[in-house]
């Protein structure tokens, strides 16, 4: 938290004299200042929280291509948008030809297709080939979270020839280790850095290299490369093709940028916006984005008043102040419910709910939503029976109605939240959104209907 703090704080600094040369405080030679004092990396992150227009003069100061690509790959895709428009081809081609490929296709995804077929028209034919490779395979997999520069050589090579053509290749990173490959090119095995220095020159890659024991294919998940390396700590992970040909590597770098992705996007589904327009967009473009989730609520909100008004025959009464509590009944069930599908959807997301534990997660979750409605419904009976209302004639019938009714709401939105995420996982849909307001308008409809349909039942047997 204290980290946080302090990298907030920074960025505070950074947008309050980057402000006051906006303004026209300070000179225009400041701005150039900022960019040689702070870190590219630091500057990318302060970058949103500038007006767009303001961006592309923050990246042009920079002092050198480095940092300028430095900037760039942490950037998000609105700085980078703002930062290509006013960018032009020439300059483009400048960082894409010393970008990895993989950060190339990630940033040029901001770029229209025909901008990008025209970039990789400009630079070397291997490299744009690379790149092709990469955007070739579909978004949220193990072929595009790899890197296709890496080291991997024959098993037949020593260990000083294999150094000799690493020293030749200063632009391609180690990645900690080296990878041998058999003579069709499948995978079979791996050389640590330090193996490399310790070993002596005249030994044979074959001699000195360990099993590869994780891989996976390219049409892997994403969700699988991240369970993978974090459960295994690797700091690679091989990317291979159905014939067991070394394709890609998948570094502790892509983990952590997918795992930052994924949190965006669970949050997101969970707050119940698809918003991907930039901060600085339109507020009417920005509310649109958000619309199609609230139209949900809305309509969700015309069932409850019909299931409300549906009782009016029943009007008068003790169903008179049964009203009273529907915001009870709806809030707290719906809370209930909320937890349960919030508990499992982590399960899944970090592995820990597989088939073999599914009945057994089920059953604890199933049992703590009851036991809390329980608790929940005898408390709140027994603090409306102890209110007496004074308009109330029968304060005992109104307690064991508000009750009852907050047992029963509170079952009903428990089994929803309990096995919406599975449904939405067997029909192939995210389950983060259980938790959005498609599943909390559907658990306040069915948990007002359960309590209306309690309590016109006791009304009838009571009177």
């Amino acid at each position: 938290m204290e980290r946080e703090n302090l990298s907030g704080a920074l960025d505070d600094i950074l947008k309050e004299k980057i402000d006051l040369v906006c303004q026209g405080h300070t000179g225009e030679h400041e701005l150039a200042k900022i960019a040689a004092d702070y870190s590219p990396i630091d500057l990318a992150y302060a970058a949103p929280r500038l007006p767009p227009a303001i961006r592309p003069a923050l990246y042009e100061n920079l002092a050198d291509i480095d940092r300028k690509i430095s900037f760039i790959i942490s950037a998000d895709n609105t700085t980078r948008t703002a930062v290509f428009r006013h960018m032009h081809d020439e300059e483009a081609k400048k960082l894409i030809e010393k970008m990895p490929p993989d950060d190339v296709v990630a940033v040029l995804e901001v770029v229209s297709e025909r901008r990008f077929r025209r970039l990789l028209e400009m630079i070397d034919p291997q490299k744009a080939a690379r790149i092709r490779e990469i955007k070739q395979h579909m978004r949220n997999t193990a072929g595009r979270l790899m890197t296709n520069e890496f080291f991997a050589f024959p098993a037949t090579i020593t260990i000083g020839e294999a150094s000799r053509m690493i020293r030749e290749n200063p632009g391609v990173d180690l990645k900690g280790q080296v990878f041998v490959l058999d003579a069709e090119g499948k995978l079979q095995g791996y050389v640590s850095e330090r193996t490399l220095i310790v070993s002596s020159d005249q030994l044979p890659l074959q001699f000195v290299m360990k099993p590869v024991l994780r891989k996976v294919h390219t049409d892997a998940s994403r969700e699988e490369v991240v369970d993978m390396v974090e459960r295994y700590r690797l700091l690679t992970l091989p990317v291979i093709d159905s014939e067991d040909r070394l394709l890609g590597l998948v570094t502790c770098e892509d983990v952590m940028e997918a795992m930052g992705d994924m949190a965006d996007e669970i949050i997101s589904q969970m707050a119940g916006t698809g918003e991907k327009v930039g901060e600085h967009e339109p507020t009417w473009k920005r509310c649109l984005a958000r619309a199609p989730w609230l139209v949900v609520t809305l309509c969700a909100g015309f069932l409850n008043m019909g299931v409300m008004s549906s009782i009016q025959g029943y009007e008068g009464g003790i169903m008179t102040f049964a009203l009273f509590f529907v915001p009870l009944i709806t809030g707290l069930s719906g809370n209930i419910g909320i937890q349960c599908s919030t508990v499992l959807v982590r399960s899944m997301a970090t592995g820990v709910l597989t088939p073999g534990s599914r009945g057994e997660a089920i059953g604890k979750e199933v049992t703590i939503g009851v036991f809390s409605g329980l608790m929940f419904g005898c408390l709140a009976g027994l603090l409306v029976w102890s209110l007496d209302f004074a308009c109330s004639s029968a304060p005992c019938h109104v307690g064991l109605i508000v009750g009852a009714g907050l047992c029963g709401a509170c079952l009903t939105s428990t089994l929803l939240g309990v096995f919406s995420p599975l449904f939405f996982v067997r029909i192939g849909v995210d389950p983060a959104i259980a938790s959005g307001p498609i599943i909390t308008a559907i658990s306040d409809f069915l948990s007002m209907s359960i309590y209306f349909l309690i309590a016109i039942g006791i009304n009838v047997l009571m009177y």
